[in-house]
């Protein structure tokens, strides 16, 4: 272990070792430790990180690596010298589909919307400001509403309510009003772009837009500057929709803590959003923009939905391109919409996916938005164990009036259970790749600045990466493969699963495996839906019938048409 790091940076590596059952057997300088700065490789050091791999080797074992390794710090300087930007992805590119299998292939049709409900533009359009696109798109493609119009009453709003949320990082006051007008000048000319168009929306800071900071909220990257827009936000201009806000993450895609505060919920002011799609979870809730687009590595959409109350669409891995998105885990990062209702995850959802070119992950699969299509000819399982608990946890009852209405709705529901893995084991994924994607900030020493430094903080996560074997990271993918075999088979038999949200290994099983779902406002506890939520999983690729089924459960229960008051 190096001396140069500070006594705390020291002792949270220790507090890891000793959970390695190492303690002080370490000091004898780490062999990742003394290659890293150039120290000589000696045999203790070898004892020492063989003890950390679980390994033992003999006296004339380790006299032969020791001849290898001496000239490994040369070997590691001279990768450690080219320059990688955030953006550059490993030349090994994940793909969830199982072995010898393919997406489904065909085109993607329009979206078949549900018929909108007819309002009136009310004095004070204010009271717009939770309409869901469904509504809002109507009102500006019939030009009851302009875009303009709809545009100020968010920017305002989002002014006026981030003292208490702190949801926002940077108002993109000029490029919208400029798109806003442009928009309704489009409209005037009987140029309609679809649904988005007009749509006043926010973007999680992590997301490149040209002329503006992009933060990853964090205070290193506090005044970072891209000079491309990212690949989801050059859909959604050119779907015409109206970006007004860059806002909050958790710092580098963690909770909901960043350079500038805590996000607040809106629903209760003293508690956080959640994160790290805090703010895209906070404004969408609050009523302060149209929709926003999150991201997930593991629970960073999911969390927030559930926390804030909103519709939260986590699609699958390859589905939307990264390019311009701060990098986390490549293997595991996926971008989605946060909205009011499921068919405007829908709506939105259809103008982000498909491939770039850039993002290498991405694969070409059809997305068909049909609102009324037959729920007789999708499968719907549920998680037996999950709701048979006899605990009576504080949100069982809202799990078992889930699968009453589900039943109500005529789906016959199929039970299943979900594969046993190691899924925790393989978390050991994220962190190593999370430390490669920070590697830089962390051999700088700039990984100090950050606002957390506690022992589950990123800065000590990205030191921690450091020490786990490269052969550890390589088997746990090998596990993985395993595990996408296992949920293959699985999804043979259904189209759809519902589960409880918080039901064991869900949510870090469908992070490593790559499956999209749907996460919704399902009840209220002490007047707000914080954490009360229920969630759908879908196939590899399977959006449609994902969304089709979330989106009978939200008509038919309403959750999600009551909304914080906020002054």
């Amino acid at each position: 272990m190096p001396d140069a790091l500070p006594l705390s940076d020291r002792r949270s590596f220790l507090g890891y070792f000793a959970g390695l059952g190492l303690g002080s057997t370490l000091f004898p300088g780490v062999l990742w430790a003394r290659v890293a700065s150039g120290t000589e490789v000696n045999d203790a050091a070898i004892v020492a990180a063989a003890e950390v791999a679980g390994l033992t080797f003999s006296d004339d074992e380790r006299k032969q690596m020791l001849s290898g390794l001496k000239g490994q710090p040369q070997t590691l300087a001279a990768l450690r010298a080219v320059p990688l930007d955030n953006g550059i992805a490993p030349a090994i590119v994940f793909n969830p589909m199982p072995s010898m299998t393919e997406p489904p292939k065909g085109a993607s049709r329009a979206p078949v919307r549900s018929k909108a409900a007819v309002r009136a533009v009310p004095s004070n359009l204010e009271e717009l400001c939770y309409e869901p696109v469904t509504v809002l798109s109507e009102l500006v493609r019939t030009r009851k509403v302009t875009s303009t119009a709809l545009t100020r009453m968010y920017l305002e709003r989002l002014r006026r309510l981030d003292e208490k949320l702190k949801c926002v990082v940077t108002v993109t006051e000029e490029r919208a009003l400029r798109q806003a007008a442009e928009a309704d000048a489009e409209i005037a000319r009987g140029k309609y772009r679809g649904a988005l168009h007009g749509i006043p929306w926010g973007a999680k800071d992590l997301f490149a837009v040209k002329g503006y900071p992009t933060t990853w909220g964090s205070a290193p990257y506090k005044d970072q500057q891209l000079n491309e827009d990212a690949t989801i936000v050059q859909r959604l201009d050119a779907s015409g929709a109206v970006l007004i806000a860059k806002l909050t993450l958790g710092e580098l895609a963690q909770g909901d803590v960043w350079f500038g505060g805590r996000t607040n919920n809106p629903w209760k002011l003293d508690s956080g959003s959640s994160g790290s799609s805090a703010g895209p979870g906070s404004a969408t809730a609050a009523g302060c923009v149209g929709f926003a687009i999150g991201t997930e590595t593991l629970g960073s959409l999911s969390s927030p939905s559930s926390t804030n109350g909103v519709t939260g669409l986590r699609p699958t891995f390859g589905r939307v391109p990264r390019t311009g998105a701060m990098a986390l885990v490549w293997s595991m990062d996926k971008i989605g919409p946060m909205t009011r209702s499921v068919e405007d995850a829908a709506l939105v959802f259809n103008v982000l996916h498909g491939p770039d070119g850039r993002d290498l992950s991405c694969r070409a699969a059809p997305f068909s938005w049909d609102a009324g299509a037959p729920l007789s000819k999708i499968r719907v399982g549920f998680v037996k164990s999950a709701f048979d608990s006899t605990e009576r946890h504080p949100l069982k009852e809202f799990d078992d009036a889930a699968l009453d209405v589900l039943r109500k709705l005529g789906m016959p529901l199929i039970p299943v259970e979900l594969p046993d893995a190691p899924y925790n084991a393989m978390r050991i994924i994220l962190d190593a790749e999370a430390g490669a994607a920070f590697d830089e900030l962390t051999r700088s020493g700039r990984v100090r600045e950050m606002a957390q430094q506690g022992p589950g903080a990123w800065p000590n996560t990205f030191r921690k990466a450091h020490l786990i074997p490269a052969v550890d990271y390589i088997n746990a993918n090998r596990v993985r493969t395993l595990a996408i075999a296992r949920w293959a088979e699985l999804f043979k038999g259904v189209d759809v699963i519902v589960t409880p949200t918080g039901a064991a290994n869900q949510l870090t099983a469908t992070n490593l495996t790559g499956h999209p779902a749907c996460i919704l406002p399902n009840g209220f506890r002490d007047g707000t839906p914080i954490n009360v939520s229920i969630t759908f999983l879908g196939s590899l690729f399977g959006e449609a019938n994902l969304l089709r089924v979330a989106h009978a459960y939200q008509q038919a229960t309403g959750f999600h048409l009551r909304h914080p008051a906020l002054a």
